[in-house]
């Protein structure tokens, strides 16, 4: 299965988690995949977004609040909004935007999705989740359910667990024991036979005594 299939069904149970606080019961193939389609767009152009700011207002790719805010004004999600040369001009920052955006994340029509994503507390079992979770997500939860053994390492190195850690591996029968001492070596003979010699032979034709010709 290729990266994108795989993300694509990672992000299957948060679209129809978001149907299912909204009110929707059931829905065509067809529709969710759309959904999911136009889903992963707007989290793309947002990422892309969001890293052009940051690149922009201080030289690097490590995120902030203003380079999601603006990333956010870019696709539309902060409305309404004046431009920066209004904001010049009145002499005050236009925050009706971003005030109605945190309205709109808190309120009481969000409330469901947030419970879901393990935003607030809740004792109410989650969809698919046979006991109450408390102040956890659906698929830490999902997880932890098919966990049986309760070892983390199970889904490590894995799109759904941490980073593996990187373990050298062993070469037997060799001049090396480790592959990265391998890649050591070959590195170190392939300078040695690119470096030029430091004595190279004249160009110059020699007479019968050995002694170089003078050039005419």
């Amino acid at each position: 299965m290729s990266s994108k299939a795989i993300y694509t069904s990672l992000l299957r149970p948060p679209v129809l988690h978001i149907l299912r606080a909204a009110g929707f019961h059931a829905t065509k193939p067809a529709v969710l995949d759309a959904l999911v389609d136009l889903t992963a767009r707007y989290l793309s152009l947002l990422a892309a977004n969001s890293a052009a700011h940051a690149q922009e207002n201080h030289n690097d790719l490590i995120l902030t609040v203003t380079d999601v805010r603006m990333a956010l004004q870019d696709v539309g999600a902060l409305w309404p909004q004046r431009s920066a040369m209004e904001e010049d001009l009145m002499g005050e920052e236009d925050m009706r935007g971003i005030d109605n955006f945190v309205k709109w994340m808190v309120g009481a029509e969000h409330q469901e999705i947030r419970r879901v994503a393990g935003l607030i507390e809740t004792e109410v079992p989650l969809p698919g989740i046979d006991e109450p979770t408390g102040r956890e997500d659906f698929l830490t939860a999902l997880k932890r359910k098919h966990n049986k053994t309760g070892e983390s390492s199970r889904f490590q190195g894995t799109v759904l667990g941490t980073t593996a850690e990187e373990k050298p591996i062993r070469i037997e029968g060799g001049p090396v024991e480790i592959l990265q001492d391998w890649g050591k070596r070959l590195r170190k003979t392939s300078m040695k036979e690119d470096t030029p010699s430091s004595q190279e032979p004249s160009s110059a034709p020699t007479s019968s005594t050995g002694s170089p010709l003078t050039p005419i």
